[in-house]
């Protein structure tokens, strides 16, 4: 399409093929407003194209241009779906959270705590200063005047130790828990 033509063409274009294609959106997406954004965007893109690039088969180059839309649609809606029915209250995030969560929040951070003072010296020493004041494992190493091997060796056993407490603590809550209900 030339400059000046190009914009007739392409209008031409337009009033030819816009219901055929919306109907074989709609066919592919299952979608008659998805559909129409789909065409949109084919158009818009194969029009942009047109302008700077002649074409033999505008309308090829568009068919194919929306049916590759309309993929990338179909892949975005298994990767994160859009659900139509209106969500529950209970399931909305409040914008602050609840005591109850804050209390728990509060009784989380304290066994951490607890477990990481149980911790053997270096292990802790390398976890508080990879994990709060997130240094690398080559600048704890100059600091501590160790090897980066033994540091990640501390850190690793430091994480270890730390998961099998928390899991032996959880598992014990859940015994008392259980005990207290019954």
């Amino acid at each position: 399409m030339n400059k000046g033509k190009g914009l007739t063409d392409f209008a031409g274009l337009y009033q030819t093929t816009v219901a055929p294609l919306r109907r074989y959106l709609a066919r592919i997406l299952g979608n008659h407003s998805e559909a129409d954004d789909v065409a949109h965007d084919a158009y818009l893109r194969v029009y942009r194209y047109a302008e700077k690039n002649p074409t033999q088969n505008p309308e090829a180059l568009l068919y194919v241009t929306a049916r590759r839309l309309a993929i990338n649609e179909l892949r975005r809606r298994k990767i994160a779906p859009i659900g139509t029915e209106p969500l529950a209250p209970e399931s909305v995030s409040a914008a602050q959270p609840g005591v109850t969560d804050e209390v728990m929040a509060r009784q989380e951070l304290a066994r951490v705590q607890q477990a990481i003072d149980r911790l053997p010296a270096g292990c802790r020493q390398v976890l508080l200063l990879r994990k709060i004041e997130l240094l690398s494992h080559r600048d704890i190493a100059e600091r501590l005047g160790i090897a980066v091997s033994t540091v990640e060796k501390q850190h690793a056993r430091a994480l270890r130790l730390l998961r099998a407490m928390l899991a032996e603590e959880a598992v014990a809550l859940s015994a008392q828990r259980q005990e207290a209900n019954s």
